[in-house]
């Protein structure tokens, strides 16, 4: 591994990171908000403590009961009298259906008068739901939407389809209080119907389209999950309001200005990052390999989100596999390194934030016997970043606001 180029990719991965923290960002959308009658803070999703705590610091005790629902590990301590609950992702559990139950106690019986402070970051289509089907069968449903390679808005035109809180339901049982949303963006393009399957916003995809995507993916579902699918979700919604903040934008912007500050000419290649990230790998690898005789310090960047098909049964996550198949391409272009991270420090089912690979990476695997198609085969990035010390670990961020990739170039070196 060059020592310097992982030094660069850390510090970019920590500044644009610190950007995108939702701490002023909430208290922005918050200020010179006047709330009338009790108010009720729910948040959800992967970055739900860290907008709670800024709301309560914004709000202190104007803010009369709470609830937090979070990925496990994400809890970062008590906020005053809020409940602060640990659950499943990216597969909902029992933690998930018991945290959101709670949440629908406490704004039931609400008042005209009231406001719901509704907090919103993704992964709250695993972490805030009250399963139409059974448990078992949505459990079982995700899991297939997951591993078949659909992106995340077909995944979430599913979901909101079997729950009683996403598509806008939430805010129906909220009603007749007012809704005021604060949303961090994790899908492309920010729409607010998709974030967390948008349990207070109305739904714009239709009964046809949820139907054609389990056709187009062959899933499996009982005669009452497709029932399910044919039933419309609520499409005019009169008792919210919703501001949203934070997206990939500023993500990619404080990468590219991170990226700068250590000397290299960054370009925004897109912030609408969508495909397998296999294919992202090989792409920024071959950007690499055509500008590596420009003798500059170079630096192309990718936000978004890339998906991935599984075909094995390996450890591993979007960002690490798309390091990883950028090593072969990049293999001894010296000075050239491939990183991918995800801004919320987990990616996939793993305790890494994604993953780091350079011109030394592939001959280094190669020297331990290691194939890296055949670590792709088996989706299992993680060992093999693992052995080249490639694992990028920042623990949970306190945001969620999709990915990065960036690819170096120091041709001078």
């Amino acid at each position: 591994m060059d020592r310097n180029l992982r030094a660069h990719a850390d510090a970019v991965v920590a500044a644009s990171i610190r950007a995108v923290q939702p701490d002023a960002a909430v208290k922005r959308a918050l200020t010179g908000q006047e709330f009338s009658g009790r108010v009720v803070l729910v948040a959800a999703g992967k970055a739900a403590w860290q907008m709670a705590k800024a709301a309560y610091d914004c709000l202190g005790s104007r803010i009369d009961s709470g609830v937090v629902i979070t990925k496990y590990g994400h809890v970062m301590g008590p906020i005053a009298n809020f409940a602060c609950r640990e659950a499943g992702h990216p597969v909902p559990d029992e933690n998930s259906f018991s945290a959101t139950r709670e949440a629908l106690e406490m704004v039931s019986g609400l008042g005209q008068g009231d406001t719901v402070l509704f907090l919103l970051s993704g992964g709250g289509s695993a972490l805030f739901e009250k399963p139409l089907v059974s448990g078992e069968e949505l459990q079982d449903i995700t899991g297939q939407l997951l591993a078949c390679g659909a992106d995340i808005v077909e995944i979430n035109t599913i979901r909101k389809r079997l729950s009683g809180v996403k598509g806008g339901r939430f805010a129906l049982a909220c009603a007749p209080a007012r809704v005021f949303s604060v949303v961090l963006s994790d899908i492309l393009g920010d729409p607010l119907d998709m974030i967390a399957s948008g349990p207070a916003y109305p739904d714009s995809s239709t009964s046809q389209q949820a139907l054609a995507i389990a056709g187009k993916y062959g899933l499996r579902l009982s005669c009452g999950a497709r029932a399910l699918l044919s039933q419309e979700t609520p499409k005019e919604l009169n008792n919210i309001t919703t501001q949203i903040t934070g997206s990939v934008r500023q993500l990619c912007a404080a990468a590219a200005a991170a990226c700068r500050e250590l000397g290299y000419k960054p370009m925004i290649l897109t912030d609408q990052l969508c495909c397998q990230a296999k294919e992202a790998g090989s792409f920024l690898a071959s950007i690499l390999k055509t500008h590596a005789r420009d003798g500059e310090k170079l630096a192309f960047l990718a936000g978004g989100e890339t998906v991935v098909q599984l075909t094995g049964k390996g450890k591993g996550g979007r960002n690490q596999e798309l390091a990883l198949s950028a090593a072969e391409g990049i293999w001894g272009l010296k000075g050239a390194a491939v990183f991918s991270v995800g801004s919320d420090g987990t990616d996939g089912p793993t305790d890494a934030a994604g993953g780091y690979a350079d011109y030394e990476t592939a001959g280094e695997l190669k020297a331990q016997g290691v194939e890296i198609y055949r670590v792709l085969q088996e989706n299992d990035a993680y060992h093999a970043l693992q052995k080249t010390g490639g694992l990028i670990m920042t623990g949970p961020t306190g945001t969620n606001v999709n990915d990065v990739a960036v690819a170096l170039l120091d041709a001078k070196r």
